[in-house]
């Protein structure tokens, strides 16, 4: 399974991106999505997740209010509407899935990883 991530850019603090996921080739028919993110120097760390139904979504403490995370079924389409963002939300966005009915979360371990798209917020 290949998952193509796009939607990155560069804007000005405050501004807004939307970032989205598809995969190409296989799609399961369940599956946990999640949002990760790494900057430069520093390790890659989750930003959010959704399960298969939607009743279950995390997010970090760095993003909570300002992102949401949301997924197109019809479509097998994640997506991370980010507002007000800050130049600390600068990194490459890393989409993943992880087939099942997981609850997914911080912890939660992926099997497949998309390319990344790179965000950058300038002050």
């Amino acid at each position: 399974v290949q998952l193509q991530a796009s939607g990155g850019g560069s804007v000005q603090a405050g501004g807004f991106l939307r970032l989205s996921c598809a995969p190409s080739g296989r799609a399961f028919s369940t599956s946990v999505k999640g949002w990760f993110r790494q900057a430069p120097g520093k390790e890659r760390e989750f930003v959010a997740s959704i399960n298969w139904s939607g009743g279950s979504i995390y997010y970090a403490d760095s993003v909570k209010g300002r992102f949401t995370i949301s997924r197109d079924k019809a479509k097998n389409t994640l997506y991370l509407q980010m507002n007000s963002l800050k130049p600390e939300d600068t990194a490459v966005y890393y989409c993943a899935e992880r087939p099942g009915l997981g609850v997914g979360g911080p912890t939660y371990q992926y099997d497949y990883w998309g390319q990344g798209t790179q965000v950058t917020v300038s002050s």
